[in-house]
């Protein structure tokens, strides 16, 4: 198999890594880089477990191979928190318990980030909307919704 050597930034650490050519860009951030907040949930971009911020925009880390990140800017659940203080989506989460088994948050909370990114101020059917690819097994999404809108 081929290797590529790659260079990306990943919370603003710049990275360099050598993988082959099938590595996604899950496989990267969670076994070469150590990155353990992005989960795989169903390794077929159905389950949105996997999203991370690339170059500003959310996207199923399982369904991109890391060769296409190269020169990309990365952002995972990790480097959401700055200076030591959570970002205010997820200090939402907490404080309005939008999380149970707590697989899907990472890749809730980058979506929602990503939303609020683009509009500080969202209606509850774009909210839905930003969400919508990403699912959840236990809280059944109101109080998701509810730390998005009380974040924005």
């Amino acid at each position: 198999m081929s290797q590529h050597e790659i260079t990306l930034t990943v919370n603003g650490s710049h990275e360099r890594a050598t993988i082959p050519s099938n590595m996604t860009l899950l496989t990267l951030l969670r076994e070469v880089l150590v990155l353990s907040g992005t989960k795989n949930g169903c390794a077929a971009g159905e389950c949105g477990a996997c999203t991370v911020l690339m170059n500003g925009e959310p996207v199923d880390s399982c369904m991109v191979l890391a060769v296409e990140a190269d020169g990309a800017e990365i952002v995972t659940v990790e480097g959401l928190a700055h200076d030591g203080r959570l970002d205010t989506i997820q200090q939402k989460f907490i404080d309005l318990t939008g999380v149970q088994c707590g697989f899907c948050t990472p890749g809730m909370l980058i979506s929602a980030r990503a939303l609020l990114n683009r509009n500080p101020h969202p209606s509850e059917e774009e909210i839905q909307d930003a969400l919508r690819g990403n699912l959840c097994r236990c809280t059944g999404y109101a109080r998701i919704i509810e730390a998005v809108k009380q974040a924005a």
